[in-house]
């Protein structure tokens, strides 16, 4: 009877062992179809060189399980505002003025709102079409989408949305970095430095605070102490007012010439402005004489 006793509780424990490993296999077996993008609130940074024309991006998704498909996966995505809105609120809450923006409809093109994953592929993707020249570099532009149905497979619940970003570039400035130049020079003949962010406006042409003057994150602060530095073909600069400041450039200098070069120290190739210009704010005229010096990004050098 004892052994019986023992003989069943053996059969039993490995018909479980056997229902287990069956759960466990399907599992793994299973495609589960994911947007590819970071697990900070399920974004993607495309980050675009701003040159006049129009851009071609991505978005891309991936499946899991043991094996790949043995057919096709189709995962069908629909533009959605509400991944964008839970980042501001969750970043920002009821600070408006710091909220995150939607791409505008002009700005982009998705010809497939399809992913295909092919049969015995991990991955697809659809192509955007992006036009962001144009854009501010003071904000931070998204394209929301979420999967509206996978046909072939199923979706893993938590990378079922996607917050596309696009960053502007050029050789000289980036929205993906924090990276600031290092200021020296004068200020009406006084020595002075400082560190200076510059912001991508076109392809050769960037924002920066005139002279030893405060960066205050606001618009009405921006029009009044901002500047605008033009890179010409032949690395001369041409220094412009980016609204109410009043610049006038001076030529005169052969130390500060208004003049941009690449210079490589040590293996370390440094973006490299020499500047002179007057700038007027607020009935306030300040004679200014500096170098802006960073280390360039490897995929920013200018050729």
């Amino acid at each position: 009877m004892k052994r019986s006793y023992i003989a069943a509780l053996a059969l039993t424990f490995v018909m479980i062992s056997c229902k287990d490993q069956e759960v466990f296999e399907k599992e793994m077996y299973k495609n589960v179809a994911a947007l590819i993008s970071s697990n900070d609130h399920n974004t993607f940074q495309e980050l675009i060189s701003l040159s006049g024309e129009e851009v071609t991006g991505y978005i891309a998704a991936s499946i899991g399980g043991t094996h790949t498909s043995q057919h096709d996966i189709v995962i069908r995505l629909e533009e959605d505002d509400e991944p964008l809105a839970r980042y501001n609120r969750s970043l920002f809450d009821e600070e408006v003025s710091l909220y995150a923006h939607s791409l505008p409809s002009d700005r982009y093109e998705i010809d497939d709102y399809n992913i295909t994953i092919k049969s015995g592929e991990r991955t697809g993707r659809t192509q955007i079409r992006l036009r962001a020249d144009g854009l501010s570099p003071d904000s931070s532009y998204f394209i929301g989408l979420k999967v509206s149905e996978v046909e072939g497979g199923e979706l893993n619940p938590n990378k079922g949305t996607i917050l596309y970003q696009v960053l502007l570039s050029n050789p000289y400035a980036s929205q993906n970095s924090d990276d600031y130049y290092a200021m020296t020079g004068t200020v009406d003949e006084m020595v002075t430095a400082a560190n200076k962010k510059m912001f991508p406006l076109t392809s050769n042409s960037v924002r920066v605070i005139a002279g030893n003057e405060t960066f205050e994150s606001n618009l009405a602060d921006i029009n009044r102490t901002a500047m605008v530095l033009e890179i010409n073909e032949d690395n001369r600069v041409s220094i412009k007012p980016y609204n109410d400041i009043v610049i006038t450039q001076l030529d005169d200098d052969p130390r500060y010439p208004n003049s941009f070069k690449q210079e490589t120290i040590y293996g370390r190739t440094f973006n490299v402005f020499s500047l002179s210009y007057a700038y007027t704010i607020d009935g306030v005229t300040k004679l200014m004489k500096e170098e802006l010096r960073m280390q360039a990004p490897n995929n920013n050098k200018k050729d």
